[in-house]
């Protein structure tokens, strides 16, 4: 299982695109058989990566693809608003599954279980070989994340947090000064929905960008096109009446 003679999967990604296969919970496409096929297209048509959510999700993509996987896990815990990766039980879950990048919410805020994003990296670089992608919001959050030792650093978290809430996506801005501040890989994600912003991001000089909603979300293309059909506004009529 896992991808073959890979000795770089970050050098791997350089000026590519990677493909988010992540259907939404409960959706009827959330399934292995269908998210490894997603990857494997994307694959076949010249994605550098793919970024999967869920242990059986990333061993059906790694037994699949032969493109690195950014893999993580969502899980939501009463106690902290960290759910990418939010423990190191996570990570390990993760790395073993087939992931060669773990991507983890880099965000400073509590996490769950009192556990801290240091000792979650100190510890998984400790234990296994495994690159760290840090999901951030802010530019302060990236500069920290360095600090600690991840490997890459993604504005994946950019306006889902409390301070980034009012703000649109892409993240260019940050992600132009993630890049001049910081001597490791910018990955550009969230609210990519256009080649162009993809061309735009390039120029900032990221290492590589994450698109999944505009390639992979078929709910949200679908719901996009209803809404647009006469039978969607009376469904809408009658359910406020």
């Amino acid at each position: 299982m896992g991808i073959k003679n890979i000795s770089s999967p970050i050098t791997q990604l350089k000026n590519g695109l990677l493909v988010s296969c992540q259907p939404r919970a409960g959706s009827s496409l959330d399934r292995p058989s269908f998210v490894s096929a997603m990857a494997k297209v994307a694959e076949e048509d010249g994605a550098v990566g793919v970024r999967i959510r869920g242990t059986r999700n990333i061993r059906a993509v790694a037994r699949a693809a032969e493109i690195p996987v950014i893999g993580i896990e969502k899980i939501s815990y009463p106690d902290s608003d960290v759910y990418i990766t939010p423990i190191l039980e996570s990570v390990r879950r993760v790395h073993r599954a087939g992931a060669q990048i773990v991507a983890m919410d880099a965000t400073g805020r509590p996490r769950p279980h009192r556990q801290r994003l240091s000792e979650i990296i100190e510890k998984a670089k400790a234990e296994f070989e495994v690159a760290i992608m840090a999901d951030v919001a802010t530019l302060q959050q990236g500069l920290e994340a360095a600090r600690l030792g991840v490997d890459m650093v993604g504005t994946t978290l950019y306006g889902y947090t409390e301070e980034t809430q009012h703000c649109k996506g892409p993240a260019l801005e940050l992600a132009g000064r993630l890049v001049r501040e910081l001597d490791i890989p910018v990955i550009l994600e969230g609210q990519l929905h256009e080649p162009d912003q993809v061309r735009k991001a390039f120029d900032l000089g990221v290492h590589a960008v994450v698109v999944g909603t505009a390639i992979t979300d078929l709910d949200w293309h679908i719901q996009r096109f209803i809404a647009a059909c006469p039978a969607s506004q009376v469904k809408k009529r009658n359910q406020k009446s």
